[in-house]
């Protein structure tokens, strides 16, 4: 198998709704894309498979030696064998990667969040810095793009949070802020709950519908930001928003019955979604 064949199976077997806005890139920036993104799959799932926080560091220190060697001319993963022949046409630089390390090793270290300050910060790691990649990797003229894409990278996270509370529930971890879950009068207890009624409660639809309204906020705020100039390179960026927007209005429209299933979308309903976005140019 070649690297490029391995980043394609690791982005297409995810599922993620990223994959079907990389349809329609060029090849080149396609390729970039899809190498990108299975290194951030690679180091997500070192946290999200460990049962051994102790392998997991070591493994997530092996990622930073790579990342290292690799920028240094020899890298050994075939992530990174088919990465860098475009780290340097679309400025992905250590850094970059280095950050996304830093926020798998935020989830090996914590498995709460104060507020939503320190939640932020956690987003801009795993998010935002991903947001920026792919919209240099998209092609930019402005660096306001740049704004656009970390926040942006925010509220995909936050639909991230949202759908998947029982998911994380079941591994003992709570992204929304406990500063928040205490406004709505929910003890922490209640969403670990694994068996009916799940925690489900009219104070828990009021701290969800909290959630829902903040990332709808920031979807109109990051849209507002994209300049004219590059709206059109930017399209697989809006193709995202417009799918984990739908994900998040069915979710709102289930009246948010997330603790005990992972509510998704089909992979028909995101490739039209993406197909009407390119359509529209919006």
């Amino acid at each position: 198998m070649t690297p490029e064949q391995y980043v394609q199976d690791k982005a297409a077997g995810s599922g993620s709704s990223f994959y079907y806005a990389f349809l329609f890139l060029s090849p080149e920036r396609r390729a970039a894309i899809t190498a990108f993104y299975a290194f951030c799959r690679e180091v997500d799932d070192v946290v999200d498979e460990a049962r051994d926080p102790g392998v997991a560091a070591a493994k997530l220190a092996w990622w930073r030696g790579e990342v290292v060697e690799s920028f240094s001319g020899t890298p050994h993963h075939p992530v990174m064998q088919a990465l860098m022949p475009h780290a340097k046409a679309f400025g992905i630089t250590a850094e970059h990667l280095d950050s996304v390390i830093d926020g798998c090793e935020i989830d090996l270290r914590q498995s709460r969040f104060l507020d939503w300050p320190s939640l932020q910060h956690y987003c801009h790691l795993v998010a935002g810095i991903v947001g920026e990649v792919a919209a240099s990797i998209f092609g930019r003229s402005s660096e306001a793009t740049t704004a656009y894409a970390h926040r942006l990278g925010l509220a995909l996270q936050l639909t991230n949070i949202i759908r998947d509370v029982g998911d994380d529930s079941r591994r003992g971890r709570i992204y929304l802020p406990l500063a928040e879950l205490r406004q709505f009068g929910i003890d922490s207890q209640e969403l670990l709950q694994r068996s009916p009624p799940w925690g489900y409660s009219d104070r828990f639809t009021a701290l969800m519908k909290f959630q829902a309204d903040r990332a709808h906020r920031i979807y109109d705020e990051a849209l507002a930001l994209l300049p004219e100039a590059d709206r059109a390179s930017q399209l697989p960026g809006v193709m995202m928003a417009n799918i984990y927007r739908r994900l998040l209005q069915e979710i709102e429209a289930g009246g948010f019955q997330v603790l005990h299933q992972r509510i998704s979308l089909t992979p028909l309903t995101k490739l039209w979604i993406a197909t009407r976005t390119r359509w529209r140019g919006r």
